[in-house]
């Protein structure tokens, strides 16, 4: 079964975090196994302590969710070895109805590919060069369903020659004349013994067998018997040649597993193969790629958590197939192609709705997924005085708390006191909780540190504000906002650039400063947001 990834929004912060680990380990203990928590950031200093704490690790990291040739049902025919006969790959291409087949070397690196035409193409030559150059024995005894009635000790494992088939009616005019030659017989003595004589490279004997006196005195020639007639025997001695001989080897265009399909694409029309050898991180060959595959690629597969704006979530969206979305902010702007489960609802966190769910499938989470899930309640709510926090908010991290025996006072000191350390630079506490938005064809970024001591952090105001400018011109946004939210004095200090005018009017900030205490102001999406939307909007 293919991954499930169950993603927040980039820059993750805690709710964001463990909401899809909260969210896996819910279709975990109902046995889709194949959900599995990701993150789309680097995991704040906040989120760290939280899962210390409880002892988990971090979800794995995903840069995007790109369409890639792994998520492509290629074709994964035989491989064969480049000393493997022609008749072996052709009877492997008709019998699985294949055009072109892999060639690899012992390793598995890939050295060549056969294709349908390539065979076409050899036996059309061996009709006007019927010459047959360095064919290994075992490959003819194979091929012909043969015995090997003599080959001395000194003969080399190889045969060469000009291919004859001495019929009666040439007896008087032989068509072999020289060592250098490959002789087809039938049931004929006479004609064996001329070619022993000769001492021609190989004797082939069709339906027939050979006086072991005459073996006696063959020398270095080959004699092999097969139950087959000359013609198919002609025509088989020619497709014991090892395939490496004929098969294409260079200006080959392959791809490998992590290949995006947009880069595929493109090169694909940029050529006239009909397949494209697939290739490991390890250069080994894996299957074949068609045109015909890139026409309906299988996407990826997410569910999205704490989010639902395309400029939040992980790249290449556009390309995977969103089967879910769990939230708590204003709906925004991704859209599906099918109808999916959306459950948006007001409540200050993501994860007092995964809680519920939960209870909703009779499930009680693990002590330490509950402590995680209080933990996430506690640092959205900002210890329950956002405005968007709710009673169910209060009412499941309590629940939570007693399933994990711990208090949230205590969590909420460890959590409000992690992301605003003397250590930590200014660009990093700005990308801790950093968001942005496109509101009415305005460009906006929305930072929010929370702390307990604020006036700490307004000391270093002109490093924020140097950062937040140089942030403005790089993103090409209109206005960058810093919220530094104060626990204890329930508050925001909040800074900004750019657009100063419009902040001004949306919070009644006097005089010229680009920073001001806002009292009551803790929710960048209930708070923040929808005032900027109504002036813009």
């Amino acid at each position: 079964m293919d991954t499930i990834y169950i993603t927040g929004h980039r820059n993750p912060d805690t709710d964001s975090i463990v909401a899809a680990m909260a969210y896996a380990a819910l279709q975990n203990a109902m046995g889709n196994r194949h959900y599995q928590a990701a993150r789309l950031g680097q995991i704040s200093d906040e989120t760290q302590i939280v899962l210390d704490r409880f002892g988990f690790q971090p979800p794995g990291l995903i840069e995007n969710v790109r369409t890639q040739v792994r998520d492509l049902d290629y074709d994964t025919p035989p491989t064969l070895s480049p000393a493997a006969a022609i008749s072996r790959g052709w009877q492997t291409m008709q019998g699985g109805k294949i055009s072109i087949l892999p060639v690899a070397n012992e390793d598995g690196t890939l050295y060549g590919t056969l294709s349908a035409g390539d065979v076409a193409n050899y036996d059309m030559t061996s009709i006007h060069s019927p010459r047959v150059d360095g064919v290994p024995v075992f490959n003819l005894i194979s091929v012909l369903e043969g015995r090997l009635l003599h080959e001395s000790e000194d003969a080399p494992d190889m045969v060469s020659g000009e291919v004859t088939i001495a019929l009666p009616a040439s007896r008087e005019n032989l068509l072999f004349s020289s060592q250098d030659s490959v002789v087809i017989c039938g049931d004929q003595p006479d004609m064996v013994q001329r070619a022993l004589d000769l001492q021609v490279n190989c004797v082939i004997v069709c339906q027939g067998e050979v006086d072991p006196e005459a073996l006696e005195q063959a020398g270095n020639t080959c004699v092999i018997s097969t139950p087959m007639d000359a013609y198919q025997a002609l025509r088989l001695i020619f497709h014991a040649l090892p395939i490496g001989r004929i098969c294409k080897d260079h200006d080959l265009v392959c791809f490998h597993l992590d290949d995006y399909i947009d880069d595929v694409q493109n090169a694909v029309l940029e050529s006239r193969f009909r397949a494209y050898p697939i290739l490991d991180e390890e250069e080994r060959v894996v299957g074949m790629l068609s045109r015909f595959h890139l026409l309906r690629p299988r996407r990826k597969r997410v569910v999205l958590v704490d989010h639902n704006e395309k400029s939040q979530s992980v790249i290449g969206l556009d390309q995977a197939e969103i089967l879910e979305i769990i939230d708590h902010h204003r709906l925004a702007d991704i859209e599906t192609k099918n109808p999916i489960h959306v459950r948006n609802e007001a409540v200050g966190s993501t994860n007092t709705i995964i809680a519920e769910m939960y209870q909703e499938k009779g499930l009680m989470p693990s002590a330490n997924m509950a402590g995680l899930m209080a933990a996430a309640i506690v640092s959205d709510t900002v210890m329950f005085k956002s405005p968007t926090c709710t009673q169910r908010d209060m009412d499941i991290a309590n629940r939570m708390a007693r399933i994990a025996s711990v208090k949230l006072e205590d969590l909420g000191q460890a959590i409000f006191s992690a992301s605003c350390g003397d250590d930590k630079t200014a660009e990093a506490m700005l990308k801790t909780d950093y968001k942005e938005f496109h509101i009415a064809g305005h460009n906006l970024a929305v930072s929010q540190i929370t702390t307990m001591d604020s006036a700490r952090l307004l000391e270093r105001k002109g490093e924020f504000i140097d950062i937040m400018t140089a942030t403005r011109q790089k993103r090409g946004l209109n206005t960058v906002v810093l919220m530094i939210t104060d626990v204890l004095l329930e508050g925001t200090q909040l800074l900004f650039v750019g657009d100063e005018d419009t902040i001004r009017q949306a919070f009644g900030i006097r005089g010229e400063e680009n920073c001001a205490f806002l009292p009551k102001i803790m929710s960048r999406k209930k708070q923040v947001i929808p005032m900027l939307s109504a002036l813009w909007g």
